[in-house]
């Protein structure tokens, strides 16, 4: 601490170089925060999977449907705890850019299913009894103002028109993943509603007796239905929605690929800057030797600076970052768990240190050798 004053002495000697090497760090650790946040939001389904649950679709595509008679047979194999179904809607809110994910669910077994969502028994025998009820999650509730006993208008998309739904609970959940974007009604409205698709169901959710089973259900399960008109593919929660996140590509490597290009032009650029102030301060160096500073107290100087840089940095971008994440998904549903958790915060900083200490070693390690009779023949 005693050289704390020479450190900010020299890191305000070139004031514009120090903004534009503090700027390049704000604005890579702010990439690296935004990033951070869209890996999170993707990979939450995949966090917040069952391991006892399994998704069954139909083997062609996940817009395809399945019939509903699967629904029975099924539910009669072998270490098969209870089957539950669901089928995508589509529908947005007055305006294409008021989406939020909604879809069609069996009131019989939902619930079973999914016991972390929270309902309370009168709220949710309100939707059953309620054949244009609806369940809604907090985050659509706070953004459109809706609450329990108002009228809900969806403007249809796979099936068109106007469709009108009453909000009878709001859910809670016991995990802060599991509360995201959307809407729940009842299948029995769509059947008796839409005009085609009749008999179908979106997807199956399986729950087994035992996780350990999960193998054994998933190849009995494609194994009765296959060479069938409508063959399924069975996988566990946890695949299923992480082969749904890497749709849109491999995330992590995206991450990692930016990330270390960020990283050398960091690298670049920090130690580029600090070479420069110690090259400009080679007099100043040679004296402070003389007046008795050991090599190892130059080499720390030339580090303070170059990690101080860096923590500036690292702290406006990724206090940007935080900023930016708090005003909610910007993706209207595609995105649903967008912040930017914690341990992305201490791991952006550590980048930003790493980063601060990599660009100055070679500075430092010039400086630490430097002779003061060679430093002082240079003036």
């Amino acid at each position: 601490m005693k050289y704390l004053h020479i450190v900010l002495v020299n890191v305000r000697r070139k004031k514009l170089r120090t903004i534009l090497t503090i700027g390049s760090f704000t604005v890579a650790l702010f990439l690296f925060g935004v990033l951070a946040t869209i890996k999170t939001a993707l990979s939450s389904g995949v966090d917040v999977a069952g391991a006892d649950r399994l998704v069954v679709r139909n083997r062609i595509s996940l817009i395809m449907p399945l019939p509903y008679s699967y629904r029975d047979v099924i539910r009669q194999m072998p270490n098969v705890a209870e089957v539950t179904f669901a089928t995508w809607f589509g529908g947005y809110y007055q305006d294409m850019k008021n989406f939020f994910p909604n879809y069609a669910i069996d009131t019989e077994t939902y619930r079973k299913v999914y016991p972390e969502y929270l309902i309370t028994d009168a709220d949710w025998n309100a939707f059953v009894e309620d054949r244009q009820g609806c369940i809604i999650s907090p985050p659509v509730a706070e953004k459109y103002g809706f609450k329990i006993g108002d009228r809900v208008p969806l403007q249809g998309t796979v099936w068109t028109g106007m469709w009108e739904f009453n909000v009878r609970a709001i859910y809670g959940a016991e995990r802060k993943e599991l509360i995201t974007p959307e809407m729940w009604f009842q299948y029995k409205y769509l059947e008796e509603q839409r005009p085609f698709f009749k008999g179908t169901v979106g997807w199956y959710v399986v729950k087994v007796d035992d996780p350990a089973n999960a193998v054994a259900v998933v190849k009995a399960i494609d194994d009765r239905f296959s060479n069938s008109p409508s063959e399924t593919k069975t996988e566990t929660e946890k695949s299923f929605a992480a082969g749904f996140a890497n749709q849109i590509g491999n995330i992590r490597l995206l991450i990692l690929s930016i990330g270390s290009v960020v990283f050398f032009t960091l690298l670049l650029v920090t130690g580029n800057a600090l070479a420069t102030s110690v090259r400009e301060r080679t007099a100043e160096l040679a004296v402070m030797k003389t007046v008795g500073f050991t090599d190892a107290s130059v080499l720390g100087l030339v580090m303070a600076e170059s990690l101080a840089l860096a923590a500036v940095g690292g702290v406006i971008g990724l206090g940007l970052a935080k900023l930016f994440t708090l005003s909610g998904d910007p993706t209207g549903g595609m995105l649903a768990n967008f912040y930017l958790p914690t341990d992305s915060l201490a791991a952006g900083l550590v980048v930003a240190l790493l980063a601060g200490a990599a660009a100055g070693i070679i500075p430092a390690v010039g400086a630490m050798r430097l002779k003061i009779v060679d430093a002082l023949r240079r003036v």
